[in-house]
């Protein structure tokens, strides 16, 4: 049967030639990976189970994944009072695109006060787009040690370099003071020896015994 020719001159033209042929060694191989992926998943699970934590099952890992950090920059909106930005009637239909006010570049959004933004880069929408997974990494017992260190020291530094801007200050405020004095030493002998130069190109006035000015 499979030797005669199909109806388009094709050879074996069988009743059951249409169907797929699947590779076995292939499919055994795709079985063992997701029996692997389910006991990982599973283990997982009982994991975050144990931690008190909910389990999420994310479609794709990145290779770029970064676990969320905090913020090491603070947000100055000291810098936009009184500022002016030229946007055209279109730039932005509701929150998407860039607008006026506060404009998150990764998610292309613009929010018009300071807590909506903060509460936006704290979301799962802003951190998926900066490529964050939302799980803060824990922190060993050395690594804490070495914080605590190092915030000591720069709290150390922070106290030795305010009492040196205070004496600096103390320092520039007695020179401005002696300044402010010598000024007005010199304006006031300055006042002084002018009246005295006046006294002395003042006519002197001579009386007589008989009351006649001469």
């Amino acid at each position: 049967m499979s030797g005669k020719a199909g109806a388009y001159g094709t050879k074996g033209g069988g009743d059951t030639d249409f169907r797929k042929t699947w590779d076995r060694d292939e499919m055994a191989q795709r079985a063992k990976d997701r029996e692997a992926k389910d006991r990982e998943e599973g283990k997982e699970r009982y994991e975050a189970k144990l931690a008190g934590k909910t389990y999420r099952r994310r479609a794709s890992t990145p290779d770029d994944l970064k676990q969320t950090e905090a913020r090491s920059e603070r947000i100055d909106w000291s810098k936009m009072i009184g500022k002016q930005t030229l946007t055209s009637a279109a730039a932005a239909v509701g929150k998407r695109g860039r607008g006026a006010g506060a404009y998150c570049q990764a998610c292309d959004l613009t929010f018009k006060d300071n807590i909506q933004y903060v509460e936006h880069l704290n979301s799962k929408q802003h951190l998926v787009a900066t490529g964050q997974s939302g799980e803060v990494h824990r922190a060993t017992v050395q690594e804490v040690r070495d914080r605590l260190r190092y915030l000591k020291r720069k709290r150390d530094e922070d106290k030795f370099m305010e009492v040196t801007d205070l004496d600096a200050r103390l320092a520039m405020s007695k020179e401005q003071m002696e300044k402010d004095a010598e000024e007005k030493r010199r304006l006031r002998n300055e006042k002084r020896r002018a009246k005295k130069k006046t006294d002395a190109n003042a006519m002197e006035w001579k009386v007589e015994g008989d009351g006649i000015i001469r």
